[in-house]
C-alpha cells in the first residue's frame, strides 16, 4: 500500500521560506515521478511542480516558477519542495502525489493515483 506523508508546513511571513518534505513508501520510489499540488479554500486543487523519476525533467506552475524548487532523494524515498519568497496567495494545503504510470510526472490531478494527507502553509502579509 502506497503511503505519502508530507511535513514542513507552517506559518511564515510574506517573503519568507519553507521546505516541504514528502516521504513515500509502498512502491519502488525511484521508478516514479512525483508531484506537488495545492488547494486553497474555495478553490480547485492546482498543480505546483512535478519531477520525473530521476530528476531530469522538472516542471512548475507559472505562479511559482523562479521561487519554488522541487527535488528528490531516491535513497531516502523523499521529494522536497523548497518555497522561497512566499506570498499570501501561496497559502494553501499542499499535497504530494504519486502518479499512475512509471517514470513520468504530469501536471493534472488525473495523472496521479496516490495522495498524501496534506500540509498547511499559511503566509501572513
Amino acid at each position: 500500500q502506497v503511503q505519502l506523508v508530507e511535513s514542513g508546513g507552517g506559518l511564515v511571513q510574506a517573503g519568507g521560506s519553507l521546505r516541504l518534505s514528502c516521504a513515500a513508501s509502498g512502491r519502488t520510489f525511484s521508478r516514479y515521478g512525483m508531484g506537488w499540488f495545492r488547494q486553497a479554500p474555495g478553490k480547485e486543487r492546482e498543480f505546483v511542480a512535478a519531477i520525473n523519476w530521476i530528476g531530469s525533467d522538472i516542471s512548475y506552475a507559472d505562479a511559482v516558477k523562479g521561487r519554488f524548487t522541487i527535488s528528490r532523494d531516491n535513497a531516502l524515498h523523499t521529494v522536497y519542495l523548497q518555497m522561497n519568497s512566499l506570498k499570501p496567495e501561496d497559502a494553501a494545503v499542499y499535497y504530494c502525489a504519486s502518479p499512475v504510470q512509471l517514470y513520468y510526472a504530469g501536471r493534472t490531478p488525473e495523472d496521479y493515483s496516490y495522495w498524501g494527507q496534506g500540509t498547511q502553509v499559511t503566509v501572513s502579509s
